[in-house]
C-alpha cells in the first residue's frame, strides 16, 4: 500500500513537471512562429531543451565546449539555445558583454534559475531578484576598500591560524576541502564574528550540497541534488535564526558591539520607512553573503595553488614579492593596506588564474522589453546569458589564450569586457575587493611557509557549478627553512 502510494506521488509530481515544462515550452515555439528573425542555433529536445548538455560539459571539466561548439556552428556573436526550459539567447565575446552590462535595468534585469529561488526562499515572498537590489544597496558599506582596510590584520590572523592548524606538520593535503576551510571561517569571523572551530565545522558541512544544487534541474525528489539544496538551505537558516536571536539578546544587554560585524549591523540598520529586517530577512541575506564570500575564493585559492605547483618561476616571483613585503615589517606586525598595495605581480598571477579557471562561469539576464541586436530580434521575456568561456579563452582577445602569462594584467590590463569573472555594469560583483583581499592575504602566508608539488599530475577539473579540481587537488608539502 505505502509503495502505492510512493508510486502515485512520483507519478504526479512528474506530470506536474512536464506539464508546468510543456507549457514553457509552447511559449517558446509561438515565439519562433511569428515573423521574426531569431538569432541562429537549436532549442535541442522539447520541455529539457539543452539543460543537460550545458550541465554536463562542465561535470566533464569542459565547460567552454558548450559555449565553443555552438559559437563555431551558429555565430561566435551570439545564438539561441533552450536551457532550464526557457527560450535562451546566448551573447558571445566582449561586445556582447558589453551590451549585456551597459543595458542593465534598461533593456535586461538579473535572472537566475527556478531553483534558486526555490533554494533561496525569501522570508517576505520576493523573487531572489528583489533580495539582490537590497543586498547590493546594504553591501557598500561593507565591502568598499575603506571599510574593507580594517580587516585585512583579521585575515591576516585567520590565515595564519588556519595554516598551523591545518598544513603544518603534514606531509600531504587536499587542497580545495582546505581552501573552503580557511576562506568559510574567514567569512564567519567577518560577517557573524564566530570563532570556534567546532562551531565553523558544523556551519560550513551543509554548504557543498547547498552549492552543487544551485545550478542544477529543479526536480525536489528524494535523493537529487535540488533536494538536498534546499535541505541544506534549510538547515542552515535555522542555525542562522538560532545565532541572530543570541546577538539581539547581546545588542539589547551591551554584550556585543553594534559596529562588530555585518550581522550586528543588519539587526540595528533601518529602511527609509524607519522598518527593521526582520530575523528570517536577515538570516536570508546572511546566507547570501556567506555563498558569496567563501565559494568563488575557495575555488581561486585551489587553482593558484595549483598553477604555483606547475610553473616553479612563477611560484619564486610570487615568493620574492612577499618576502620583499614581509622584510619591511616588524616581527609579527600583521599585513595593512600599504602592503597589498605592493602585492601588484601576486594578484596579476591570481587574475591569470582567474581567467584560465573562473569561479563564475557565466549569469542570466531577462529581456524586459523586445529589442534587436546585431539584427536579431529578443522577444520580451527570453533569457539572455553571458559566459567568460567566449572571452577568458579566445585568442582575439588574449593572445596564446592556453599560455600562463600574468604579463597579460599590467599597465592598463585586458581590454575591455574581456576579462569578466566578476560580471560587469551595474552588476558587477560588490565583493570583489573583498576576494582580492583573502586571496592576496593567503598567498602572503602559504608561499613563505611553504613549497609543494602535486600528486596528481593529470588530475581531472570538473565543474558544479564551479570548476574544483575531482580529487580535491592533493598536494605533497616541504616546509621552507
Amino acid at each position: 500500500m505505502e509503495l502505492s502510494l510512493l508510486s502515485i506521488f512520483l507519478v504526479v509530481v512528474v506530470i506536474s513537471f512536464s506539464l508546468k515544462l510543456f507549457s514553457v515550452y509552447r511559449k517558446s515555439k509561438a515565439v519562433a512562429n511569428v515573423n521574426i528573425k531569431l538569432p541562429p542555433g537549436k532549442t535541442g529536445w522539447p520541455i529539457i531543451g539543452e539543460s543537460l548538455e550545458f550541465l554536463n560539459t562542465g561535470r566533464k571539466g569542459v565547460p567552454e565546449k558548450f559555449i565553443k561548439d555552438r559559437m563555431r556552428m551558429f555565430s561566435s556573436e551570439i545564438f539561441k539555445t533552450s536551457l532550464f526550459a526557457e527560450p535562451t539567447a546566448v551573447f558571445c565575446g566582449a561586445s556582447g558583454n558589453k551590451f549585456l552590462f551597459s543595458n542593465e535595468n534598461k533593456l535586461v534585469i538579473s535572472w537566475w534559475p527556478r531553483s534558486v529561488n526555490k533554494i533561496f526562499p525569501s522570508s517576505l515572498q520576493t523573487s531572489s531578484i528583489e533580495e539582490a537590489k537590497k543586498m547590493r544597496k546594504l553591501l557598500p558599506q561593507f565591502m568598499n576598500p575603506q571599510a574593507l582596510q580594517r580587516y585585512i590584520g583579521i585575515m591576516d590572523i585567520v590565515a595564519k591560524e588556519h595554516l598551523e592548524s591545518k598544513w603544518d606538520n603534514k606531509k600531504e593535503i587536499l587542497v580545495f576541502p582546505l581552501a573552503k576551510d580557511y576562506t568559510f571561517s574567514l567569512a564567519c569571523r567577518l560577517f557573524l564574528s564566530i570563532e570556534d572551530p567546532a562551531h565553523v565545522t558544523k556551519f560550513a558541512d551543509p554548504f557543498d550540497d547547498l552549492a552543487a544544487g544551485i545550478i542544477s534541474i529543479p526536480i525536489d525528489l528524494p535523493g537529487t541534488q535540488f533536494s538536498r539544496a534546499i535541505k541544506a538551505s534549510n538547515l542552515i537558516r535555522k542555525e542562522l535564526c538560532a545565532i541572530i536571536k543570541v546577538r539581539k539578546t547581546e545588542l539589547e544587554e551591551k554584550k556585543a558591539s553594534p559596529t562588530q560585524d555585518i550581522l550586528s549591523h543588519m539587526l540595528l540598520i533601518s529602511d527609509e520607512d524607519g522598518q527593521f529586517m526582520n530575523e528570517m530577512d536577515i538570516a536570508d541575506k546572511i546566507l547570501g553573503l556567506l555563498i558569496g564570500g567563501h565559494d568563488t575564493a575557495s575555488a581561486a585559492i585551489t587553482f593558484i595553488v595549483k598553477y604555483l605547483a606547475e610553473i616553479p618561476h612563477v611560484y619564486d616571483e610570487v615568493l620574492k614579492e612577499q618576502t620583499e613585503v614581509s622584510n619591511s615589517k616588524e616581527p609579527g606586525e600583521l599585513l595593512n593596506w600599504n602592503d597589498i598595495q605592493k602585492m601588484k605581480y601576486s594578484w596579476n598571477v591570481a587574475c591569470e588564474v582567474i581567467r584560465l579557471a573562473p569561479p563564475l562561469q557565466g549569469a542570466f539576464r531577462e529581456a524586459i522589453s523586445d529589442f534587436s541586436y546585431l539584427g536579431y530580434s529578443i522577444p520580451k521575456g527570453w533569457k539572455l546569458y553571458w559566459s567568460s568561456n567566449s572571452t577568458h579563452r579566445n585568442p582575439e582577445y588574449f593572445p596564446n589564450p592556453e599560455r600562463f602569462d600574468p604579463s597579460r594584467f599590467e599597465g592598463n590590463g585586458p581590454a575591455p569586457y574581456t576579462y569578466v569573472p566578476f560580471g560587469g555594469g551595474p552588476r558587477m560583483c560588490p565583493g570583489k575587493e573583498y576576494a582580492r583581499l583573502e586571496i592576496l592575504v593567503f598567498m602572503y602566508n602559504v608561499v613563505r611557509k611553504f613549497q609543494w608539488e602535486k600528486m596528481l599530475p593529470d588530475e581531472k577539473i570538473i565543474v558544479n557549478p564551479m570548476p574544483i579540481p575531482a580529487k580535491g587537488l592533493p598536494i605533497r608539502l616541504q616546509p621552507r627553512k
